[in-house]
């Protein structure tokens, strides 16, 4: 009988192991760069900016230097207290407009605020938003609007190469590609249009300027810090299409500095994801059979505390396991020392989520950028 249960457990792992690997593996055959399209107009960058000193000038350097498209880029400066408004007005392009930030109404976000208003500004026929931290490449804003023109979509977003130079980001960061590359069926998400199949990525998102006006934009989501979730579903639930693509080769991003910036960064949106009463006990279940229980498992079959079947289906599930792991690492230009942390990872995205649901009653806020917002807010 012990060894019964042993075994059922095993073919668990392998069944939990086999879903993200057989979605990875058909996502990545299906994503790809997108390629540049004839010229479609104008398209506005739009960088919401809330002391971002350490990145602005980077940032809004490469957006200008963007190429085989027409572009202006529009900062817009979020009350910020140190030199970013300086910073952006030394720059001294034509093409570069430094956009004051109002006063941050009732209910809503600071980043859904700062982009409303930039997007009030612009004048392009795609917007893109683009976080302070993200370096485009040159060729990225052309191909993101020639796709979107192309296949009709209202948004396309994509996640950029993400830089990680700390061991705290290399135990957060990658959880990211993970999620989105092994749990949401992509062509399914181009086939049909139901709301809950919406996703993006909030660093990097160009959306039609006339979807946006007439959905409303961040203004429809105005109340949350998951842009990349919530602003998709939005224009799916209006009738729009929205797309994915692959994202190293349009940008790098570094979102983090360590691993307690990491922590604070995932805690806030947290509650918006997976961190609900309903979805964290079956992302818990789907997470720690997939990644976390084989490779308990397979220690315990050396010691020969498994049976042969047992240790058998563990062993599997654990190649299965870092096997996905190791391609989406490949196919996103993540660091390969981030693979034999895998399990690692998980945990703490786990920890993360865990920690985030079971202290949101007593929290009642979600902090970033110095401002506090109820979690209640969806």
């Amino acid at each position: 009988m012990h060894d019964t249960l042993l075994t059922a457990l095993a073919l668990l792992c392998l069944l939990a192991a086999g879903l993200p690997a057989a979605l990875a593996a058909v996502n990545l055959s299906v994503l790809r760069p997108p390629a540049p399209g004839p010229d479609g107009g104008l398209v506005s960058i739009l960088i919401p900016a809330r002391n971002e000193a350490a990145n602005i000038v980077g940032t809004v350097r490469a957006a200008l230097a963007s190429a085989d498209v027409p572009v202006e880029v529009i900062v817009g400066d979020d009350h910020s207290t140190d030199a970013t408004p300086d910073l952006v007005r030394g720059i001294g392009d034509p093409r570069l407009r430094l956009a004051p930030i109002p006063a941050l109404p009732d209910g809503w976000t600071g980043k859904n605020n700062a982009c409303v208003h930039m997007a009030g500004l612009a004048r392009g026929r795609h917007l893109l938003f683009l976080d302070a931290d993200v370096r485009l490449e040159p060729g990225a804003a052309a191909a993101l609007a020639g796709h979107a023109r192309r296949t009709g979509a209202a948004l396309v977003s994509g996640v950029p190469r993400q830089r990680m130079d700390t061991l705290g980001e290399r135990l957060t960061v990658p959880t990211i590609n993970l999620l989105l590359l092994g749990y949401l069926p992509v062509p399914l998400m181009r086939r049909r249009p139901d709301p809950s199949l919406g996703a993006a990525c909030g660093q990097l998102m160009l959306i039609e300027a006339a979807a946006y006006a007439a959905t409303g934009g961040h203004g429809a989501v105005r109340d949350t810090l998951h842009d990349g979730v919530r602003l998709p579903r939005a224009l799916r639930a209006a009738g729009y299409r929205t797309d994915l693509v692959a994202g190293a080769d349009l940008a790098t991003c570094r979102m983090y500095d360590g691993f307690t910036g990491a922590w604070a960064g995932f805690s806030k949106n947290a509650h918006e994801g997976m961190a609900t009463a309903r979805a964290l006990p079956v992302w818990t279940l789907l997470l720690g059979l997939g990644h976390l229980l084989p490779p308990v498992m397979v220690l315990a079959g050396v010691f020969g505390l498994l049976p042969p079947a047992a240790w058998a289906a563990s062993a599997l599930a654990l190649i299965l396991s870092l096997g996905t792991r190791a391609a989406i690492t490949r196919a996103t230009r993540e660091p390969f020392a981030t693979v034999p942390l895998h399990p690692a990872t998980v945990l703490t995205a786990l920890a993360i989520q865990w920690n985030v649901l079971l202290r949101r009653e007593r929290a009642g806020a979600a902090t970033w950028k110095g401002r506090s917002y109820p979690v209640g807010g969806a």
